[in-house]
């Protein structure tokens, strides 16, 4: 099984933040820490309860709001159904997240982490496919088992209107790295092609 759980990371993950960190008073966010607040620590990749997005090469530079999604643990380790048999965990297929959905679930932190575990072991062993079994997929299949909002009908279609429709960007840098490739495509047609 493909699937890497959160303590295979925790020595790893903790020595490569302190060792950036030498300077500042910051903790890092390590695995399996109970968190007393839910902020985003873009730094340290941490977004705790998101949905997080990221473009796919290619892909989004021709449309895009088509992107990659994963899903994030009480303490902001984002997990993704990254390909066949594979989800990832803690590595972010396709770089850095763009943008964010923040989640509000009615549940302690373990159980919201025992939905992302549920599904990650499903996921592990699917095929991936980019129009059926995919990142959304993983993803709504996680706010199905947490019966997010009291609904248990999450799909594709569902998760990528919440990422269109209720998603914050990082920052300014990202938002316009994520329209950037499109725009000059788009410019290039109009200015070469036309």
């Amino acid at each position: 099984m493909a699937t890497r759980h959160l303590q295979d990371y925790k020595g790893e993950r903790m020595m490569a933040d302190e060792e950036d960190d030498h300077d500042h008073d910051v903790t890092p966010q390590g695995f399996g820490i109970q968190r007393q607040n839910s902020d985003v620590n873009v730094k340290y990749q941490r977004y705790p309860y998101c949905i997080v997005w990221t473009p796919i090469p290619l892909i989004s530079w021709l449309i895009p709001v088509i992107g990659h999604t994963g899903i994030a643990t009480a303490d902001g380790v984002i997990h993704d159904f990254a390909g066949s048999n594979f989800v990832s965990v803690d590595d972010f297929a396709f770089g850095d997240p763009h943008k964010y959905v923040q989640l509000e679930p009615e549940m302690d932190a373990s159980t919201w982490d025992s939905c992302i575990k549920k599904a990650d072991d499903k996921y592990a062993d699917e095929a991936h496919n980019l129009i059926t079994n995919n990142c959304h997929s993983h993803v709504a299949n996680v706010l199905n088992h947490a019966r997010y909002k009291g609904k248990t009908d999450w799909n594709m279609v569902s998760v990528w209107l919440l990422t269109v429709t209720q998603s914050k960007y990082v920052n300014i840098k990202y938002c316009l790295r994520t329209y950037l490739a499109f725009l000059l495509l788009l410019a290039f047609y109009f200015i070469f092609l036309k």
